[in-house]
C-alpha cells in the first residue's frame, strides 16, 4: 500500500439546476469567494493556475492546475494536478429531482515533502481534513447559489 497515494470522491447535492452548479465549478478563479479553503488562485495561462488551499492542518498546499478536459454539455470539467499533489480531478454535474447532483473524483499522490514524512501518523487527519474541506466546499456553494437564485 503506498500510504502517499489519495483516491478520494465526494458527491453534494444541490437545489439547484444543474447548469447553474455547472457555471460556478468551471469559474476556478472565483472559488475563494465561496469556498474558505480555497486561499487563493492565480491563474497562468488560459488553462492553467495555481491553487493554495489550506484546511483545519495548519498547513498550506500548493497546486497547479492544468484544464484537460472541459465539457459544458456533458458538465464535466477534468484537470491534471502538480506540485503538492500529483494526479487528477474531475467535477461531473447531473441532474437529479430537485437540483443538482456534484461528483468530485481526485485520484492523487502526495509529493509535499512534510505530508510523506508525515504518511504514517497522518493519513487519517489528510483524510479527515479532506472530508472537512469538502462539507465546506458543498456548503459555501449552496448559500452562493441560494443568493444568486433568480426570484
Amino acid at each position: 500500500m503506498d500510504l502517499n497515494h489519495y483516491r478520494f470522491h465526494s458527491r453534494w447535492e444541490l437545489p439547484a439546476g444543474p447548469d447553474a452548479v455547472y457555471r460556478v465549478l468551471e469559474d476556478v478563479p472565483g472559488y475563494p469567494h465561496w469556498w474558505r479553503e480555497v486561499r487563493e488562485v492565480r491563474r497562468t495561462s488560459e488553462t492553467e493556475g495555481v491553487l493554495r488551499f489550506r484546511s483545519l492542518l495548519p498547513y498550506d498546499l500548493r497546486v497547479t492546475a492544468r484544464l484537460r478536459r472541459q465539457d459544458p454539455g456533458a458538465r464535466l470539467i477534468e484537470a491534471a494536478l502538480g506540485g503538492d499533489l500529483v494526479g487528477t480531478l474531475v467535477w461531473r454535474v447531473g441532474a437529479v429531482p430537485g437540483g443538482a447532483r456534484v461528483d468530485f473524483d481526485q485520484d492523487v499522490r502526495v509529493t509535499s515533502r512534510v505530508m510523506r514524512l508525515l504518511a504514517v501518523p497522518g493519513r487519517p487527519f489528510f483524510r479527515a481534513n479532506h472530508a472537512l474541506m469538502m462539507r465546506s466546499g458543498r456548503a459555501g456553494l449552496a448559500r452562493l447559489l441560494a443568493a444568486t437564485k433568480p426570484v
